[in-house]
């Protein structure tokens, strides 16, 4: 399974997408964001679920999260 979020902001530059998942990472000024979302979410799609979650950009254009998931074919 696989969900898209997709919005039409500033887009985020080459040289921090690297470095968005990173536990504490944050663009915003000291005191503003502990840069733990990203991070939290991430471990929770890919340790908690068995998923990935990947980000693209277009700087000046857009940002697209995928998150994907293993399905599970279940038995009745």
């Amino acid at each position: 399974m696989e969900i898209s979020v997709k919005d039409n902001g500033n887009g985020v530059p080459d040289n921090i997408k690297d470095k968005i998942f990173q536990p504490f990472f944050t663009t915003k000024p000291t005191g503003q964001g502990t840069g733990l979302g990203l991070s939290l979410a991430y471990d929770m799609v890919t340790k908690g679920h068995g998923g990935t979650l990947k980000v693209s950009s277009i700087l000046g254009e857009e940002t697209t999260f995928k998150l994907q998931f293993p399905t599970h074919e279940i038995s009745i």
